[in-house]
């Protein structure tokens, strides 16, 4: 249940995910094998209630997830959707808690939380500071026992319109995302529980009503079917008294059977074709294979990394190096019931290779693979992948606690590490060999083609199945609800339990020196786990960009991850796979980054490739003639994607089309066609040179080894360089409405924009972020709970101050069901105008204050945590008692400041409001408003 997220490009389509997961791959997940066991402890209540203990004194903080073993698996054909449903349920208050008073509590005590639905499981969870254990405890019994008290029908409907916006927002406008529901409709048979998405179909979510609901929660919310897991700075003693006293007296629920794994089966391919809104066409080919923690999972993992994982794979070396796909990849997902084998490939129209061909391609890779054989880095990179990610996974509390419930939900067994590790390090070449011949070689597959709108003879071949018609059988007996016996407890649940006593929070201790050659250093030692995360900022990015060559940054760092003199692709791929480290060049913004991780025993190794790749790129033409059409390729996708043309435009119309500012990141299809070779070579001779350059270091190492460790980058020399002004920006008379039309779209993106203030750390910025915090920065804010929680318009409402180091702006915006574009721009600007006119009340106030100075325990825990925070240090020069001096201004800001900040930043009728939809729907609507609407069509639209 996401409040804020991020759309990614289209890359990110390729392996759709949000908060309805379905992959339960030890691959892929937090419980994957690692040398270190965690500590828990594992007992069970009365009422079947199992709860886990892990105790972690490293940060004041506590995790608690609470997951129920139900997920879309349990529903009824025709009643789709439920899990997910009950899930947004779950936040709208029980007996004792008021409906969104979930979050607000959270929040107001410093905290995060959040829930998440797949085919197997929903879970509940919240990162708090440590003496808000108690609070947590009660919010989670409360709905546990006494939902169903507080579900009225009108909290029903509104939440039944919020799922069908999620849907909108994640599968039906989102290019790709619909292949994943038709892939489960053909593989599976009628009526498996796998044969549905997640969210489900609009058309189930409109059928049911308050009472299927009702016996959904039922049936399969007791305690009995459930894990409470706690970590963190916990006091183990009083922790189970609190346990005891919340959930000791819930009753159990009906008694829950385990379901039957039930792997797919095929007794011939089945091709299928979807057209959809899109640039590239696409194959996806899933065979049926076992499920979660079969004996064979492990080996057809290993087959599955060995034919498309990274640059040391097959597809790598015969599909994307050659250039006949744009991207191409092979996965195993698995779940409780059936693991799927995936093979997806993305090809580019200017190949000149057709899906067909792409299609027999990969038939012949697959064909020839048992006379292929393969060495045993295959299997080190497997088991070295295995071994990082889950020390990685160690280094939150969360992620302990969710490796702990999952394994307890799913195997009855929280600690399966060391299984893990002996299965996986078991697996040997005839494995993989024998899974393959089993499991793909000449078996049956779906076959998915999708294809631009109107094109279907794209595809690899005719559709042999067509999309099945649903048959529902209404059910019409009447729900038979037994009637709640009244459950007392021994206490008052409707007191809010008190917090104790706050956590003392202090920032990370760090040490700093400079390097010979002028660059700062700042680092924390940290030796929870043995892991070294390092991060080499260049300050400049896309702001050196040439206008005519936009995205010169973004394609010279994308060929710093390609051949050195020394390494091909492959071999440099394959030597840090082997240890489980990464380095990666990118262009973020006004930023050259280069990220390093790496387990400390093999830290010599990976700072020996950084000096390799950072020093010795060898730029061949035939990386950068592919890297190009890739980002062609990807901007002429994105052209095609509703979020990516709404950061196109409003970006322009923030900053200026003729502006470096106000291109795309990665340019666009005129600008990137323009850069050569040689514009390559220059970027890097003059730009990746220490003069603006700082680096950051979190984990298992200290300043005295900083000498050793760095010698090479003591020796980097270069010439310093400036960074142009910005151009001109536009200026506007007066508001007006830019239109997007994208026909089709399945919603409006509707977003509200006008330049503000830089960051600053207790200055105009930060004061602005403060104010806008009840307005639209919060799940409870003004604009959400309008637009979201009463109107049901969108998923999801914001407003925001985005600040860099020269430049910021303030955003308002939302998603919106399309008849109601001209409504909720109403709205929004409704909202903005009464906060600007009105101000703050004392209770939005209070809440802010302890919103901003509670969450402070929660900043430090991780390596990335720490890393950002030096980060910000460096990248704004800021002082290092800068937290102190913004807990200052937090306490003593009164609402007079707060109002004056609101009356002085916020001007609703100076905002630029971009719309991108479709224009036969929603122009009718904009006219109505008395707005100027200017009709825009961004480069590429086609």
């Amino acid at each position: 249940m996401l409040f804020r997220f991020i759309l990614l490009g289209l890359i990110a389509h390729l392996l759709y995910g949000c908060s309805q997961t379905s992959d339960l791959s030890p691959a892929n997940t937090k419980s994957v094998a690692q040398p270190v066991a965690i500590a828990y402890e594992k007992y069970q209540l009365k009422n079947g209630l199992t709860v886990i203990l892990h105790e972690d004194h490293s940060d004041p903080l506590v995790h608690v997830d609470v997951t129920y073993h139900v997920g879309s698996a349990r529903e009824e054909p025709g009643k789709t959707g439920f899990a997910h449903f009950y899930e947004h349920m779950m936040f709208q208050g029980s007996a004792n808690v008021a409906d969104e008073q979930h979050f607000k509590l959270i929040t107001d005590a410093g905290g995060t939380l959040n829930g998440s639905t797949n085919r197997d499981r929903t879970n509940y969870y919240q990162t708090v500071p440590a003496n808000q254990l108690e609070k947590v405890l009660w919010l989670e019994s409360d709905r546990m026992g006494f939902l169903l008290p507080a579900v009225t029908q009108e909290k029903f409907e509104i939440q039944r319109e919020t799922v069908k916006n999620e849907r909108a927002e994640r599968i039906d406008n989102q290019p790709y995302a619909r292949r994943h529901e038709r892939i489960g409709e053909v593989l599976y048979p009628e009526g498996h529980p796998y044969s549905w998405l997640t969210i489900g179909y609009t058309e189930d979510l409109d059928r049911v009503d308050v009472n299927d609901l009702k016996a959904f929660f039922k049936r399969w919310y007791g305690p009995n079917n459930a894990v409470l897991s706690i970590g963190g700075d916990i006091n183990v003693a009083q922790t189970k008294a609190w346990i005891e006293k919340y959930f000791g007296d819930l009753p159990a629920g009906p008694e829950v059977k385990a379901q039957l794994p039930a792997p797919a089966s095929l007794s011939e391919n089945k091709f299928i074709t979807m057209q959809d809104n899109v640039h590239l066409p696409l194959v996806q080919i899933v065979f049926p294979t076992v499920y979660a923690r079969h004996e064979d999972e492990a080996a057809l993992d290993v087959l599955a990394s060995i034919l498309g994982s990274g640059k040391t794979s097959v597809f790598y070396e015969q599909l994307v190096k050659t250039g006949k796909v744009v991207q191409a990849g092979v996965s195993h997902p698995c779940s409780e019931l059936a693991c799927e084998f995936n093979l997806v490939a993305l090809v580019s129209p200017e190949s000149e290779n057709s899906l067909a061909t792409i299609y027999s391609e990969i038939e012949t890779i697959l064909a020839d693979f048992e006379s292929r054989p393969f060495d045993d880095d295959a299997l080190a990179r497997v088991k070295a992948n295995i071994k990082a990610s889950t020390i990685y996974g160690l280094q939150s509390v969360s992620g302990k606690v969710s490796t702990l419930a999952y394994n307890e939900t799913f195997f009855g067994k929280p600690d399966l590490m060391n299984e893990d590790v002996e299965r996986y390090s078991e697996v040997t070449r005839e494995d993989v060999y024998r899974v393959f011949e089993r499991y793909i070689k000449d078996q049956a597959a779906v076959v998915l083609s999708v294809v631009p709108e109107g094109q279907p003879a794209l595809a690899v071949k005719p559709a042999t199945v067509s999309q099945p018609e649903r048959q529902v059988v209404a059910n019409t007996a009447e729900q038979q609800l037994s009637t709640n016996q009244t459950l007392t407890s021994d206490f008052d649940r409707s007191q809010i339990p008190a917090a104790g006593e706050p956590p003392v929070v202090t920032i990370p201790s760090f040490w700093q020196l400079k390097l010979r050659n002028g660059i700062q250093v700042l680092g924390v030692t940290n030796d929870e786990t043995p892991t070294v995360t390092i991060t080499l900022d260049l300050d400049g990015g896309m702001l050196l960009d040439p206008v005519d060559k936009a995205g010169l940054s973004t394609f010279t760092a994308l060929m710093m991850n390609e051949s050195t003199l020394n390494y091909s692709n492959e071999d440099m791929s394959n030597a840090l796979a082997k240890m489980g480290s990464s380095i990666s060049f990118a262009s973020n913004g006004r930023y050259t980054q280069v990220f390093i991780s790496s387990l400390t025993e093999h830290l010599n190794e990976t700072l020996a490739l950084l000096e390799e790749k950072l020093f010795n790129p060898a730029f061949k033409a035939e990386d950068f003639a592919r890297i190009k059409q890739q980002l062609l390729d990807n901007i002429n996708a994105q052209s095609k994607e509703p979020g990516a043309i709404m950061e196109q435009v409003k970006t322009a119309v923030l900053w200026g089309g003729e502006n470096r500012v106000g291109l795309p990141p990665g340019g666009t299809a005129e600008t990137v066609s323009r850069i050569t070779l040689d514009d390559i070579k220059t970027f890097y001779e003059q730009y990746y040179v220490p003069a603006k350059g700082t680096i950051v270091v979190v984990g298992d190492m200290t300043p005295g080894q900083i000498t050793t460790y760095f010698d090479f980058i003591n020796t980097w020399q270069g010439d310093d360089y400036q960074i142009a002004d910005y151009g001109d920006f536009p200026e506007y008379d007066g508001q007006q409405i830019v239109l997007v039309d994208v026909p089709g779209a399945a919603q409006s993106l509707v977003r509200m924009v006008e330049r503000a203030m830089p960051y600053d750390a207790t200055g105009d910025y930060f004061r602005a972020q403060l104010m806008n915090f009840p307005l639209g920065d919060d799940f409870n804010s003004r604009i959400n709970l309008n637009l979201r929680e009463e109107k049901g318009y969108t998923y999801g409402a914001f407003s925001a101050f985005n600040g860099g180091k020269t430049l910021g702006w303030f955003e308002a915006g939302a998603d919106l069901k399309q008849e109601f574009t001209a409504a909720g721009i109403m709205e929004l600007l409704g909202e903005i105008n009464h906060y600007q006119q009105r101000g703050i009340t004392d209770a939005e106030l209070s809440y802010m204050q302890n919103a901003f100075t509670l969450s402070e325990a929660l900043e430090y825990e991780t390596p990335l945590d720490k890393a950002s925070f030096l980060r910000r240090l460096l990248a704004y020069d800021l002082p290092v008692n800068y937290k102190k001096a913004q807990k200052a201004i937090l306490l003593n800001i009164s609402k007079a400041e707060i109002d004056a900040v609101a009356a002085k930043a916020l001007h609703p009728e100076l905002l630029q409001i971009v719309v991108v939809g479709d224009k036969n729907v929603i122009l009718p609507q904009l006219e109505t408003l008395g707005i100027a609407i200017k009709e825009v069509r961004p480069a590429g639209l086609q």
